[in-house]
């Protein structure tokens, strides 16, 4: 839907619902599309995207100035903005997603019974994916196109603040699909800011197979607790990068400040950084100065406060915090066991990270530590789907049920049984 408009607060589950049926009767059509179609629609939003790209920027600015207007954090204002490089990254992320395998079709498994029943176990889309997200509009690119790639339909609800940028996004996946000859209700932004939308998606049990939140604290927490629709979620990115005493220095240090200062503000950038106490006085001194000098705030333990001035005392709650922002808190361990241990206690398995050259330390911690992500020698920047070759991601699962990590196009598949019989009978 390219217009932007409101629909009155006393229609909005009405809308919502007509909503559901189209994408329902899009997600028959997907479900069945050829992989050339389906490829064909990205990479025509693609090209819209970089033709748009003017109004797309001019609908951004008017969201960011609303957004500057009430104040908001550094690091909300950075996940809202676009620019160039962001645009271009969309319409490229669209060709990455295009040029993947189809995942529809795919034979998983197959084998054959005593009695000649020919089993296959078969990928399959998993139908009408309702995506809830806040400050970022690319993601409105990102999940419409793994949605279709996958061959789902899409209900993409953003957020007001984005609202703006979000229309103009979607207007050019739009004019993919039509160009393609697919359903133009195979992606759909819902038109209105009103918040009964949201609590209209999480009962539309007819409409929707699966809900993505992907926001703050507050948004997943609704979702979760409100929604009669399985939910991919995850709550906060919590990571964590472990110093261990075998660590190469300089590897450390560039690993260190780069999975903290990269961008602050995304779920993969490291808010804490452990330590070996027995290393820490020769490696965690050129750290600190890295990171203060890069304007980060330095919260830490006792040893580390006295291994430099600017750092100033961790709270409890610094170990439990997500940051978002240009924020560390630092501890120094005794070992391996306690940084995982540390890790179990306070993160929230998303992503993790371990810099060593000890092979077993790094197998006993990719093993042990239960995240979505686990890292040896790199830097925890890298947890997204574009790095992990998924073209994009429309955000990563901490659950162990269904999906986990990056959740990308393959992710947003189920199977079924395909059964192949010559006349047989169970006796």
């Amino acid at each position: 839907m390219s217009v932007a408009y409101d629909i009155a607060p006393e229609t909005v589950a009405d809308a919502m619902r007509r909503l559901g049926e189209a994408a329902r009767a899009a997600a028959r059509t997907l479900a069945v599309a050829p992989s050339a179609a389906k490829n064909a629609a990205l990479a025509g939003a693609a090209a819209a995207i970089r033709r748009d790209r003017a109004a797309i920027l001019e609908a951004n600015a008017r969201d960011m100035t609303v957004a500057r207007q009430k104040d908001v954090a550094a690091s909300f204002l950075d996940r809202l903005l676009l620019d160039d490089k962001r645009v271009e990254a969309m319409a490229a992320g669209l060709e990455a997603i295009a040029a993947l395998p189809d995942p529809v079709g795919t034979v998983l498994a197959e084998w054959e019974r005593p009695n000649g029943l020919k089993i296959a176990r078969v990928r399959v889309p998993l139908g009408v994916v309702g995506i809830i997200y806040e400050s970022r509009p690319n993601v409105t690119a990102d999940a419409g196109g793994l949605c279709l790639k996958a061959g789902n339909a899409a209900i993409l609800r953003g957020g007001s603040e984005s609202f703006q940028s979000s229309m103009a996004i979607a207007a050019c996946l739009e004019r993919g699909l039509r160009d393609a000859g697919l359903p133009r209700a195979a992606i759909q932004l819902v038109p209105t800011t009103d918040r009964a939308a949201v609590g209209a998606m999480l009962t539309m049990t007819d409409h929707i197979d699966v809900i993505v939140p992907r926001g703050g604290r507050s948004l997943i927490e609704r979702v979760q607790a409100e929604s009669r629709i399985p939910v991919f979620a995850h709550l906060d990115g919590i990571c964590h990068t472990y110093i261990h005493a075998a660590a190469d220095p300089a590897m450390a240090r560039r690993i260190a400040v780069n999975a903290k200062m990269r961008r602050t503000g995304i779920c993969g950038a490291t808010e804490t950084l452990l330590i070996d106490a027995a290393v820490a006085p020769d490696v965690l001194p050129p750290i600190l100065n890295d990171l203060a000098e890069a304007g980060c705030e330095l919260r830490g333990d006792p040893p580390t406060m006295a291994m430099d001035p600017r750092v100033v005392p961790a709270t409890a709650a610094d170990w439990d915090t997500e940051y978002l922002a240009p924020i560390l808190s630092i501890r120094q361990v005794t070992g391996l066991d306690e940084a995982i241990e540390h890790i179990d206690r306070h993160g929230s398995h998303h992503t993790d990270c371990i810099v060593t050259g000890d092979a077993a330390a790094a197998r006993a911690f990719c093993d042990r530590v239960d995240s979505g992500i686990v890292l040896h020698n790199a830097s925890t920047q890298f947890a997204d789907g574009g790095e992990f070759g998924m073209g994009a991601e429309i955000g990563i699962a901490t659950g162990k049920l269904h999906a986990r990590g990056p959740v990308g196009a393959e992710q947003l598949t189920s199977y079924k049984y395909v059964v192949r019989g010559s006349g047989q009978v169970r006796p």
